[in-house]
């Protein structure tokens, strides 16, 4: 459904894999990097190449606070539009459009001082009053972002000049910084962002020919450093066969994230093209609806945890590829724990705990499943692994915008999957409205206090903390990790490969000169 906005995955009529069994056992040679592709020192490259990129992830429209889905923050973030801060490939929080700040000693009052010269591609110069109207309209009750409940404690936004915003919070929020960097900081004046765009980046939307493709040109009067290239183009498919024959064919340069392994076997071994695997933040999650019977009773959902091998789960999808997670957080974030040993598969000991909770012959529940790869093929896994403990899954197959509307917006289900992707997410179990309901007092204190802290560690052991917790309560069921795997043309460098957030920095992609 929707990336970066809501915090979920694709977007509708996406995706369809070309599937094998999975990937012949063997080891591929893959290009690692931690953040980005390195250009060799000695190759030459042409600084107004046109860079095509390849996708299966179209934004619905052009705003990232109307639910556009995960492909608006891949073509937009940190291209079209900057923030105050910016989350780097590598997951560090740096200064964007802030050239200073300061935090008052209580932590309720943070100062910006903009970066002077920066203007919108429309030409008008960004002002405090811009931050403000931006910030806002992520707060604002018709927002769609999942990050406006993370900005709840900001109480009032000042602009006493032209280059001063000054934020104050009801209460401390240690990642303002972070949780501003999701905040597009856009013209106070520009209309109809569903469609258009006037932000301060290095690109400025050239065409967007819905269905097709969506092309940025450089921006010459970009106030930081100039692109490597001078256009980018995403080229948008809804067949991953089809992907993977236009780089083959070179109709495209680059591959933003391989959809399964069986596609890098046609890719590995040739030299015109390189495969690089970084690290995802992408959950494939199995949400139950706590509110609900049965799924209000922790033992039926630490049975259902017990009852699915993951293991084998993950296998069938990505082969050799991907990480089993035992919460909702990944390795990438600070306060990741190692919990795969917390209800892991043992189909006895899930017979054992439906008995304890009174459902020994089991039972029948509805899993609303979104109708694009993997969900369904995962759908059906499950209905078969749990069929193994009497009980019986009908699957009901929703498009992205069914979803949205029945389950995160109505929380009208029982169970469903979706793949969530954004970084540092595991705030949304300190939510008891978040779709899913989990309601955890201690997890909501100490998801509160971890705001409040006085110092990053003082965070990272809370947010440890309520990590074990959700885990023991086996608040959803976290499947596995997606991997993050990349392929270009041997050609082209500089891309990043992390894939945090489903943002794709192309400002530093470079193509070799023929």
């Amino acid at each position: 459904m929707t990336g970066t906005i809501i915090g979920f995955g694709k977007t509708a009529g996406q995706t369809r894999w070309a599937r094998g069994a999975t990937l012949a056992a063997t080891t591929l040679a893959l290009a690692l990097s931690s953040s980005t592709a390195v250009l060799a020192e000695d190759a030459k490259f042409d600084p107004n190449a046109s860079i095509t990129i390849g996708s299966l992830y179209e934004p619905q429209n052009l705003d990232n606070t109307a639910g556009a889905g995960q492909g608006i923050n891949e073509a937009f973030n940190g291209n079209v539009y900057e923030a105050l801060f910016t989350l780097t490939d590598a997951g560090d929080v740096q200064p964007g459009l802030v050239a200073e700040q300061s935090v008052s000693d209580d932590g309720l009052t943070y100062t910006f001082k903009l970066r002077p010269g920066v203007t919108f591609h429309s030409g008008d110069p960004l002002t405090a009053t811009d931050v403000k109207y931006s910030i806002e309209r992520v707060t604002a009750e018709q927002s769609k972002s999942s990050r406006k409940k993370s900005l709840a404690t900001i109480s009032a936004i000042e602009a006493p000049d032209d280059q001063t915003v000054v934020v104050k919070l009801s209460a401390r929020s240690i990642s303002l910084p972070y949780n501003l960097s999701y905040v597009w900081i856009v013209n106070d004046a520009a209309k109809d962002l569903n469609a258009s765009e006037d932000g301060t980046g290095p690109y400025r939307l050239d065409e967007w020919r819905r269905g097709s493709s969506l092309a940025l040109i450089r921006n010459d009067k970009y106030w930081g450093t100039a692109p490597t290239n001078g256009e980018v183009v995403f080229q948008y498919f809804t067949d991953a066969t089809a992907l993977n024959n236009a780089l083959l064919t070179g109709a495209v340069d680059i591959i933003t994230s391989v959809q399964s392994p069986d596609s890098i076997a046609q890719f590995k071994d040739n030299p015109d093209f390189t495969v690089t695997a970084g690290q995802s933040t992408t959950k494939e999650l199995l949400a139950f609806n706590d509110r609900v019977a049965p799924f209000d009773n922790v033992k039926v959902r630490k049975a259902i945890a017990r009852a699915i091998d993951d293991k084998k789960l993950l296998t069938s999808i990505w082969g050799e590829y991907g990480t089993l997670i035992g919460s909702f957080v990944p390795p990438t974030d600070p306060w990741y724990v190692d919990l795969t040993a917390v209800d892991a598969y043992d189909v006895e000991s899930a017979k054992a705990l439906l008995k304890e909770a009174g459902f020994a012959d089991g039972f029948t529940f509805k899993l609303d499943t979104p109708n694009y790869d993997p969900h369904p093929i995962v759908a059906q896994f499950i209905q078969s692994e749990l069929a193994k403990v009497n009980i019986k899954v009908e699957i009901n197959v929703i498009t992205a915008n069914e979803w949205y509307t029945k389950v995160y917006k109505a929380h009208d289900f029982q169970a469903t999957l979706q793949e969530h992707v954004n970084h540092r997410d595991i705030v949304f179990y300190g939510n008891p409205d978040f779709y899913w309901g989990y309601n955890n007092p201690k997890v909501v204190d100490l998801i509160k206090a971890s705001e409040a802290a006085a110092n990053t560690d003082e965070q990272t052991a809370q947010l440890k903390e309520a990590n074990t917790i959700i885990a023991e309560d086996a608040a959803s069921n976290w499947l596995y990790l997606y991997p993050q795997i990349v392929v270009s043309s041997s050609a082209v460098t500089g891309y990043p490969v992390n894939g945090l957030n489903s943002q794709f920095f192309a400002f530093g992609i470079k193509k070799s000169e023929q």
